[in-house]
């Protein structure tokens, strides 16, 4: 028997939370958990948003975010209590040792510094390399995670680089200087699925290769059992089950465990429209400014009032750049928007406010769609004032009564966004949404930060809210899974235009395109060795051809 790399016990975090009108106190939130994790093996974190995943993989680097503390246990990393050492050494850990790959990586990377230069620095400042192999290897590594121009992407700036592309190039920055143990927050959660099986193929290739120890943390029980070797299932701070991935994926013992293993969307049916569109999208044709290279072209698509169009595609197909369009961030350079029987201001500025209030988004970056320095109440509370001009108890008990809605409570209304998981702050900007009474909200990957138990019940709320207020919704997505529950109409797009459009069951039945079979096929399925057969699969028809 070797030792562990990471061996883990007894670990508890806590943190200090200020309730209205009462004095602060502390409250424990990682309850005594314990692992092991050998090099070359992969460990599972899974769990609601707010169980804790996040707080103790962050705990293997001694690191508590947000004014978390770690107030008991121990967490030996490479033979020594990482807890127990100083400061200086604490610093050469993290990004020599141990590495991490966040869940929002819009958030982590400096705006001003290109992404070559972001993902070379650990490896060159800790002696790893010189700055030439560290930009060899940074280039091997775009090229593994399939991105495009793998030789000049690193060249680009964060923004000029689509969300999902950016989550590769930091699965690249944490792998670079070949670390012992990887953190891996999330690392799918912004990926389309076609992208994500490269990502996971190469992650697991990776931590074969290197015998790199690796935790993955996820809501997603589909994917992480392509990758773990274990699995720890955590709810509200508590272990609730912990075993081999083949135990936990088919014979769960606890019911909190069985209940994420066998969770499944709602099915909502088909709903065919019998009035005007509320929102026309015709020939948009859209490109980015100083550039010449359309990023939309020719999209038409409709909306109708109390309805859902489920917009997919992979990363950078165009999906997140139409709702820019549509909500007037970039006018189109050839095309009209018609809004409930209007023709809609294709620039922002222009519109007017009842035109800003009918019309709203919930952005796909929680971490960077709120002001850090204003509380739960405040970010909620603004449009409430803005719009309705509501205030002071009149205003408060609105927002307290969305935080109901969202299944958060009064006890967030004084919290900051760093006080919050990530599927929480994406409830607070649902809510948000809400607030406006709008007649069309843009969903922008709203559930893709939410375990299956939470996402389940925050789609179920849109449809209430929707059958009761009329609202619309643009759903943008990549899970065809959220598109079966919510969807009445699909829009499949690929580089920039429109594959295949309509009703639901015309879209998702066969014949299928080659690209929409491509989607369809590789949605994650809740058994092993579901990534290797679907490699395996694309190999036999890539060698047909």
């Amino acid at each position: 028997m070797t030792e562990p790399l990471v061996r883990v016990r007894d670990l508890r975090i806590g943190a200090t939370v200020y309730p209205p009108n009462e004095k602060p106190h502390d409250i424990e939130i990682v309850h005594g958990v314990d692992f092991d994790l050998e090099s070359g093996r992969v460990l599972g974190l899974i769990g609601e948003s707010g169980a804790g995943k996040s707080t103790i993989g962050l705990a293997t680097l001694a690191f508590g975010r947000g004014g978390i503390k770690i107030t008991g246990g121990e967490v030996w990393v490479n033979g020594r209590d990482i807890l127990q050492t100083s400061r200086t050494d604490v610093r050469s850990l993290r990004g020599g040792e141990v590495s991490y790959v966040s869940q929002s990586a819009a958030a982590s990377f400096n705006p001003a510094k290109k992404i070559l230069d972001q993902v070379v620095e650990a490896s060159v400042r800790y002696g790893k390399f010189s700055r030439s192999e560290a930009e060899s290897r940074a280039v091997d590594l775009f090229e593994q995670l399939g991105l495009p121009e793998p030789e000049t992407i690193g060249n680009r700036y964060p923004h000029q680089v689509s969300g999902g592309q950016l989550q590769r190039c930091m699965t690249a920055l944490a792998l670079c200087p070949q670390p012992q143990l990887v953190i891996f927050d999330e690392p799918t959660t912004a990926l389309d699925v076609t992208t994500q099986i490269d990502v996971l193929a190469a992650i697991k290739k990776a931590i074969h290769e290197t015998g790199v120890a690796a935790v993955y943390i996820t809501h997603d029980l589909a994917v992480v059992a392509q990758v773990s070797d274990a699995i720890m299932v955590l709810r509200l701070g508590d272990m609730v089950e912990y075993g081999t991935t083949q135990q936990i994926i088919n014979s769960p013992k606890q019911e909190y465990t069985k209940a994420l293993v066998s969770v499944r969307s709602i099915e909502h049916p088909e709903n065919t429209p019998t009035d005007e569109p509320i929102l026309r999208c015709i020939d948009i044709t859209a490109s980015y400014p100083r550039t010449k290279l359309d990023v939309l072209t020719d999209v038409n698509v409709e909306i109708h009032a109390g309805q859902t169009l489920a917009v997919v595609g992979e990363s950078g197909s165009g999906k997140s750049t139409l709702a820019r369009v549509i909500t007037g961030l970039l006018p189109p350079r050839i095309g009209r928007l018609v809004f409930d029987g209007q023709e809609l201001t294709p620039d922002l500025a222009s519109r007017s406010r009842e035109d800003l209030r009918q019309l709203q988004m919930i952005y796909q970056m929680a971490d960077v769609a709120m002001n850090p320095r204003h509380t739960v109440g405040t970010i909620i509370g603004r449009p409430v004032e803005f719009y309705f001009g509501l205030k002071g108890e009149e205003k408060r008990q609105r927002v307290i009564d969305l935080l109901d809605e969202i299944e958060m409570g009064i006890d967030f209304i004084d919290r900051y966004p760093a006080e919050l998981s990530g599927g929480q702050k994406q409830r607070v900007c649902i809510a948000r949404a809400l607030a406006a009474k709008p007649k069309l909200i843009i969903c922008d990957e709203v559930t893709s930060a939410l375990d299956p138990l939470v996402a389940d019940g925050i789609l179920r709320l849109l449809l209430d809210l929707q059958r009761i207020e009329n609202v619309a919704y643009l759903f943008i997505t990549h899970d065809i899974a959220t598109v079966r529950a919510i969807a009445d109409s699909i829009a499949v797009m690929y580089q920039g235009r429109v594959q295949r459009y309509g009703g639901k069951s015309k879209v998702l039945s066969p014949p299928y395109d080659d690209y929409t079979d491509l989607l369809l096929s590789s949605v994650p399925e809740m058994r092993l060795g579901w990534l290797e057969d679907v490699l395996e699969n694309r190999q036999m028809e890539s060698a047909g051809n």
